[in-house]
């Protein structure tokens, strides 16, 4: 099978995309999904974020919450704000934010190339939430989320893309945070060939967002193996295109730890400065630290990156390994209680309100992680340390479904 191949997608019609359209499930809570579905009976949230639609606390894992998901597929079926594609086709998806923009390719790549490991990933994914999506798909009948993937710069995809989107595209969303999304379709016979081929071409394409649903996706096809299930709904960007921010950290000290202990417990392995104001640190290596109303710039110094592993070498792996552990006691990031995680996208001064309110000690800006560290871990077969990597914009979902019939 093709390493990405064309999808005969279910799509809102152009006119409507902006009713259904809807940002990832995961990127929100449930009182922010409420409110963003508000009044919007076709909001696709329905769909990916069912729980919405029950009293509140009520578990987002059962029978009921799947059905639900199911009837609200149906639904936007029935009342025509999705509608089947006549062929097997590609769609060009452009986001655009600020002067940021970045194009990418819709369509399904191939579950035996991700258990192969041609399609690459660098996190690992919780049995629960794995499970969770696959449960959701087999309800739903469909893929509905797609995955964010990258490839390496291919002239050949990089001129199809151009031809396809040289005119207005006919489906524009103004989607939250100001981003524009563009999706144009790709029907040409010749056209879908050479993007088949270019695909084909490259020796890997990388998991930059949506590791649960590539995983609930193999998990679907291994228990129902069929030419659609052998395919997950993807969007594969170049990665000289996308565009990664700072996973910023807040923390607790223990509480027999004061500031002052963990200013000292810093200064003993990073190089510790006093700053004006707040830190976005401009390279690798460097940190800014919020601590008792006062920003500081914090360097390490090379000795501390550690192994030619390019896990070791990461900020995240430098940070875990040389202060919230040793210092904090922090030992497993991805289930303490006592570390926060927040993405990039947020302001600084948002970092300041959480530890000026009391709720925690400590803040912590990074240097984002950079799209070749992620490729190089992936290329390794290593595992990031969790919340490395934040990438914005985000897809929306609701725009192309894969139906699994």
């Amino acid at each position: 099978m093709s390493l990405f191949a064309p999808i005969r997608g279910l799509c809102p019609p152009p006119a409507l995309a902006g009713e259904v359209a809807e940002l990832p499930y995961d990127v929100m809570d449930r009182e922010e999904a409420v409110a963003m579905a508000a009044g919007r009976p076709h909001s696709f949230l329905h769909v990916s974020r069912p729980d919405i639609d029950l009293p509140p606390g009520s578990p987002a894992d059962t029978p009921e919450v799947y059905a639900l998901a199911g009837s609200a597929f149906i639904r936007l079926q029935s009342d025509g704000m999705l509608v089947r594609d006549p062929d097997a086709r590609f769609h060009a998806y452009r986001m655009t934010s600020g002067d940021h923009a970045q194009t990418g390719i819709v369509g399904g790549a191939s579950v035996a190339a991700y258990d192969a490991g041609r399609i690459r990933r660098h996190e690992t994914t919780r049995p629960d939430k794995q499970a969770d999506r696959a449960a959701q798909i087999e309800a739903v009948g469909a893929q509905t989320g797609p995955a964010f993937l990258i490839h390496r710069s291919s002239a050949a995809i990089a001129g199809t893309i151009a031809h396809a989107t040289a005119g207005p595209a006919p489906t524009r969303v103004e989607g939250p945070g100001g981003v524009l999304h563009e999706l144009w379709p790709i029907s040409d016979p010749a056209m879908v060939a050479a993007l088949v081929s270019a695909f084909d071409e490259l020796p890997a394409l990388y998991i930059a967002d949506g590791h649960h649903r590539s995983a609930a996706a193999s998990m679907v096809h291994a228990h129902r193996p069929t030419e659609a299930t052998a395919l997950f709904l993807s969007v594969a960007f170049p990665a000289d295109e996308v565009r990664i921010l700072a996973y910023n950290r807040l923390v607790r000290a223990p509480e027999s730890m004061d500031a002052g202990a963990v200013l000292a417990g810093a200064a003993e392995r990073f190089i510790v400065e006093p700053s004006d104001g707040p830190v976005a640190p401009a390279a690798p290596g460097r940190f800014g630290l919020y601590l008792a109303g006062s920003w500081y710039r914090m360097t390490a110094p090379d000795e501390l990156r550690g192994t030619a592993d390019p896990v070791d070498q990461l900020d995240v792996a430098v940070l875990q390994r040389h202060l919230l552990e040793p210092v904090l006691g922090i030992g497993d990031p991805r289930r303490d209680p006592r570390i926060g995680f927040v993405g990039g996208v947020r302001p600084l001064s948002e970092l300041e309100a959480a530890v000026d309110g009391g709720d925690w000690t400590a803040a912590i800006s990074m240097h984002p992680t950079t799209v070749a560290d992620l490729i190089g871990v992936a290329d390794a077969g290593g595992i990031m340390p969790p919340k490395s990597t934040w990438f914005e914009p985000k897809l929306l979902d609701g725009l192309v479904s894969h139906v699994l019939d």
